[in-house]
């Protein structure tokens, strides 16, 4: 499956301390109603929640951060599911040893400082749907 896009929008901006950061992405997303499209940030966070998908259960485990760390990187799609604008983002995290943590962003990390850019496609918005091979709602046609 190969789709071209077109680059429609770009917002820039900044959460503020305390924020829920998959939350507060996700909301803006859903205000702008941007059905297809990327997200980006930097900054740090309080606290993370972070998960990994096991391929064998077909099913997500969440660990718990419970410390300051800085976001190395953050990417993640805007897509439809259900009907709705949600974002899938991987989150890469660092602590003060250099040791990094990794994963599917999930609700419960609380930013310290976030700058983000989200990048919204002009084009037939992106629907997620039940993969019956891995379990996961993956991009349909």
């Amino acid at each position: 499956m190969l789709k071209e896009y077109t680059l429609d929008n770009i917002y820039k901006g900044k959460l503020e301390l305390g924020d829920d950061l998959l939350t507060k992405l996700t909301e803006i997303v859903q205000e702008k109603e941007i059905t297809t499209g990327k997200v980006t940030a930097l900054g740090a966070v309080k606290e993370a929640v972070v998960s990994f998908y096991d391929q064998n259960k077909q099913k997500y485990g969440a660990k718990n951060l419970a410390q300051p760390l800085e976001i190395i990187n953050l990417i993640g799609n805007i897509s439809l599911k259900d009907g709705e604008p949600i974002i899938h983002a991987h989150i890469a995290l660092g602590d003060e040893d250099g040791m990094l943590y990794g994963g599917h962003l999930e609700e419960g990390t609380i930013v310290f400082a976030c700058e983000f850019i989200i990048e919204e496609y002009q084009g037939e918005p992106f629907r997620r749907g039940l993969d019956q091979e891995t379990g996961l709602p993956l991009w349909v046609k």
